[in-house]
């Protein structure tokens, strides 16, 4: 379920012992890996980078990284990139000179460069496209685009098939089949659709998060949600990601008297780790009086004062050659990376948290596996350093497949008789479309980026709310796919927000107000929620 990095190097490892279906709820391609830009953290220049690259992630998580999950990641990443290369993944190299040494840059809280990249902004897509490529050319896997995982089939502890359904966005769940599987991988991405302002596609709305805990499987670490420190920010525009890169390639952040602010927060300046830069951004552009939260509706007039991100004395580059497509994007509001102040501001980009598993993509059902962002193995902790995303999906995709192969699960009979659901009318559909936006608000005002109980308890409120509309709708039979992700939505909220209020302390990307310092003597172990939804935490 999912055809990001993860799932992609998963089928093509599986695809040599057994047919594989790869089911996509849009076209192929379409995921978080695509939208990545500032490139993939691999230590390929030996044992010492490889021993920097993990104190680095280590770090950057706050001390809630689980050491062992670390190790994996940085030891066994330039394996997994160079076996991507030889499969005609094309990175930046020195020169561009095709047989030169690969490019490469440095980004926030790294202390060594090691980004790779490719098309100078664009790395996400350049992996997606070669392992897409390299994963059709195969016999044995298939592909199922517009296509949803509406429910995963238990029996006996162990999932054993999952039920799937069209993708039509307004119709309802046509041509319903139950498909029997050996074992089933989540690598369905993250959730960031849970949050009003988000770097994340439209299909980012946590289907596999919720589907596994509803299932049964148990979710970690759920409150911390990274907040990407730069986002365009502009009334009306998209919450365009505006890569870490950048500030790695000499950007400076001024407020809105044109200081530069980051000595006052961390002595990385503007490379300091993402949470600590997010909030600082929060706090230098934080709402006049006469505005409204911290940090304001989306596009309130009067709200956030502005906060811009500067390259303007960035000289001895082609900013434009370097960042094509975050250029070409800004070119279509009128602002120039060379020339101009780009307005930014802090939006939902990457979950920490997700589906518990071990070192090799195991849950806690037999038969279910995750990775890659829709899982949680700890390699985060509590604040991912940036860039190791995509490296982990690569790394634990393969290692979830092997365990796949490995695990004794013999074949189950699984019933096929499963209904179609009738769809909403289009007065539902509106229904349901007002319930995610009402949700999408209350989680930014009420469990962004600055947490206290009584803003949280709101959220928690909002979410019942919430929960209870679509209850209701779900009751009466009905279906359609923005029926199933608003579901999954509000999950997904409940999750994220009483872990944010179990946790009465500040580490890494979850700050509260209320309980400002870490405290380590009670809460240096890792949040777990099960499907009761009674969070408890764990040292591990």
């Amino acid at each position: 379920m999912g055809a990001g990095v993860a799932g992609l190097r998963a089928a093509v490892e599986l695809a040599d012992h057994g047919d594989v279906l790869v089911v996509t709820k849009e076209s192929l391609g379409e995921s978080n890996t695509h939208y990545a830009q500032g490139g993939i953290a691999v230590a390929m220049e030996g044992d010492e980078d490889v021993a920097l690259h993990f104190a680095d992630t280590v770090a950057a998580g706050d001390g809630l990284v689980y050491r062992p999950a670390a190790e994996v990641l940085v030891s066994e990443g330039p394996l997994r990139v160079e076996e991507l290369i030889t499969w005609g993944a094309k990175f930046d190299r020195e020169g561009n000179h095709p047989g030169g040494p690969l490019q490469r840059t440095r980004e926030g809280a790294h202390s060594h460069p090691r980004i790779l990249h490719a098309d100078g902004d664009a790395t996400g897509a350049e992996i997606s496209r070669s392992l897409v490529a390299y994963a059709r050319a195969h016999p044995r896997i298939r592909f199922a685009e517009w296509t949803m995982v509406t429910e995963l089939v238990v029996q006996d502890g162990r999932v054993i098939a999952a039920d799937l359904a069209s993708a039509n966005a307004a119709g309802p769940d046509r041509n319903p089949q139950r498909v029997r599987a050996r074992a089933v991988l989540i690598a369905a991405g993250g959730a960031g659709q849970v949050y009003s302002d988000t770097t994340n596609p439209a299909v980012a709305t946590g289907d596999g998060i919720a589907l596994a805990v509803e299932a049964g499987a148990a979710l970690a670490d759920m409150e911390f949600y990274q907040f990407h420190p730069t986002a365009f920010s502009l009334a009306g525009a998209p919450r365009f990601l505006l890569s870490e890169a950048l500030r790695g390639e000499g950007a400076y952040l001024r407020n809105d008297r044109g200081e530069r602010f980051m000595e006052r927060y961390h002595p990385q300046l503007e490379l300091a780790p993402r949470d600590v830069v997010a909030r600082a951004i929060t706090r230098e552009g934080m709402t006049a009086p006469s505005g409204g939260s911290e940090l304001g509706a989306p596009d309130e007039v009067g709200g956030p004062r502005l906060v811009h991100l500067d390259m303007r004395h960035v000289r001895e580059m082609d900013l434009h050659r370097r960042f094509p497509g975050i250029s070409a994007f800004l070119t279509t509001y009128g602002f120039d990376l060379a020339r101009d102040l780009i307005p930014v501001r802090p939006a939902a980009h990457y979950l920490m948290g997700g589906i518990r598993t071990d070192l090799d993509g195991r849950t806690n059902l037999r038969g279910l596996y995750a990775a890659g962002e829709a899982a949680c193995t700890g390699v985060h902790g509590a604040n991912r350093l940036a860039s190791n995303s995509l490296l982990e999906g690569l790394v634990f995709g393969a290692r979830a497949a092997q365990a796949m192969l490995e695990d004794d699960l013999p074949a189950v009979a699984a019933d096929a008789e499963i209904g179609e659901a009738n769809g909403l009318a289009m007065n539902e559909e509106e229904q349901v479309e007002r319930i995610i936006a009402d949700l999408q608000r209350a989680m930014w005002s009420y469990a962004g980026l600055l947490r206290e109980q009584e803003t949280l308890n709101e959220g928690l409120s909002a979410q019942a709310k919430c929960a209870a509309g679509l209850s209701q709708l779900a009751a009466q039979g009905k279906g359609s796919r923005r029926l199933l992700e608003a579901r999954a939505l509000c999950r997904v909220a409940h999750a994220i927000v009483v872990s944010a209020l179990a946790r009465t302390e500040s580490r890494g990307a979850h700050f509260r107000n209320d309980y400002s310092q870490r405290d380590d003597a009670h809460f240096q172990k890792h949040s777990i929620y099960p499907r009761d939804g009674q969070v408890r935490f764990e040292k591990w």
